[in-house]
């Protein structure tokens, strides 16, 4: 389906930076707040209305509601309409934020995504040390919803992009495609963008309250059916206008469109924000046909569980009839352990942030002979040491003296088996690191395979102390 890749810097922003609106849902003021956040972080939303400040992560597994606009909900606290401002962290290439809001709903300015993006420009763009992971796509994979006809499939590319084709069954919208083919375009040809709505959808939200914070400033309305009075002066009401008409385009002229076709840039927009939910950015083409926000997020829900399993079953492919960069005797210089202790026979790659390693595993393992006699099956608890070894060689590259350092556990966490380990299976270790080396500390994320598959996986931290 995809091979994951790291070869671009992270990024975040240099400062912090504030708005100001309305909810389009609540009608209430709000302050938005964008701040900076360390590597691997993502996206995530911080109520600091509400007690302890709770974060919802901008995670597709949290949506819970895409009748108008995308909703989070984790622990029974909610956030609105997110998909704005997810689009333009993404539009500007930005990996990890803190998205600081004193109320359910960020504000929803003109309607596009234009202010969060010059607010995220005036904070600054700064590059952080660890990789971006991204998911190459390597087959089509799609998603169709029955129901309404939509559908989205992404396929292979060099860079991410996105085509957006709607069809409203309207006249006065017709059929319209908007595509773009580099996220750099994002600021100058989507952002400004604008929401939009048919008169027949405004005439049931403005019965049912539902728009308190929209005025004519922030929404497109198409003109799908005939205007009568009685509508005509609920609008003025609600719009707080002394008259309102159609223009010859069918649009209420409240405002004029920035692109003849607008709506369906606009719904561009709304695709690219959504599908930052799956919280890891796509190399390959996405085609959306009449996108929502419910086909867009269980698109996105689909990529996300794809995209963890194959992470977790992305077994490194190495020859292992090629010379290692590290044999047993170069190991034993790196590693205080010996036999029976040293669970590592082989290194064949070496970075900044990985390591892979190799172990043969025979039947005439010391541990064999007590677990279990009569069906031996290698202990979880030692290939999670094997593991940590592998890892030991990471951190011990990074200092000139390695002999004389010693690499002690500081925590495990997220430790699973899968498959059990048997005489005669080779297990093969992947190391890397989660966030960069400091102080001697070392974070990574471990998997364990063997015969194709992944066998155990751990989050391990591990400190390097130098022998006294």
């Amino acid at each position: 389906m995809g091979i994951i890749s790291t070869d671009i810097k992270q990024k975040t922003i240099q400062k912090e930076v504030s708005l100001k609106g309305v909810g389009l849902h609540t009608g209430k003021e709000v302050t938005l707040t964008f701040k900076p956040a360390p590597e691997n972080a993502g996206y995530a939303f911080k109520r600091i209305d509400l007690e302890g400040s709770p974060v919802i992560e901008a995670d597709a597994n949290y949506v819970t509601n895409t009748q108008r606009g995308t909703c989070l909900e984790k622990n029974g606290v909610t956030i609105q309409t997110c998909e704005h401002v997810l689009a333009a962290l993404v539009g500007l290439d930005i990996d990890n934020a803190i998205i600081e809001l004193n109320d359910t709903e960020p504000p929803i300015m003109d309607g596009s995504a234009k202010f969060f993006v010059e607010a995220l420009e005036e904070a600054g763009i700064e590059t952080q040390e660890a990789c971006r992971e991204e998911y190459e796509v390597t087959d089509v994979i799609s998603y169709t919803d029955e129901e309404s006809g939509s559908e989205i499939l992404v396929m292979p590319a060099k860079e991410y992009q996105v085509t957006t084709m709607v069809d409203f069954g309207t006249k006065v919208l017709g059929t319209q495609n908007a595509t773009l083919n580099h996220i750099s375009d994002f600021k100058t040809n989507i952002s400004d963008s604008r929401t939009f709505s048919f008169l027949h959808e405004l005439e049931s939200l403005l019965e049912n309250g539902l728009i308190k914070g929209g005025d004519l400033n922030n929404a497109i309305v198409y003109v799908d059916k005939e205007l009568s009075p009685s509508t005509m002066e609920k609008l003025k009401v609600a719009f707080k206008k002394d008259s309102i008409a159609v223009k010859p385009n069918g649009i209420l002229d409240n405002l004029t469109l920035h692109y003849p076709n607008e709506a369906a840039r606009h719904k561009l927009l709304d695709v690219i924000g959504d599908l930052a939910l799956i919280g890891t950015r796509i190399r390959g083409k996405v085609i959306a046909n009449k996108p929502g926000h419910y086909i867009n997020t269980q698109f996105a829900k689909k990529m996300s569980k794809l995209i963890k399993n194959e992470r977790r079953n992305n077994v490194p492919k190495i020859d292992l009839n090629q010379p290692p960069v590290m044999d047993v005797n170069q190991i034993m210089d790196m590693l205080p352990h010996r036999q029976p202790f040293l669970l590592l026979d082989k290194v064949f790659e070496l970075s900044d942030n990985h390591v892979i390693g190799q172990k043969n595993v025979t039947m005439n393992e010391e541990f064999f002979k007590g677990h279990f006699p009569g069906a031996p099956v290698m202990p979880g608890v030692l290939i999670v040491e094997a593991m940590a070894q592998t890892g030991g060689i990471l951190v011990l590259s990074t200092v000139p003296d390695p002999e004389n350092y010693l690499t002690f556990f500081m925590k495990m966490d997220n430790v699973k088996f899968k498959q059990k380990v048997v005489p005669g299976d080779t297990l093969i270790f992947k190391c890397s690191l989660i966030t960069p080396i400091r102080r001697g500390i070392c974070h990574m994320q471990g998997y364990a395979y063997t015969n194709g598959k992944l066998c155990a996986e751990a989050e391990l931290m591990a400190q390097i102390t130098k022998v006294k």
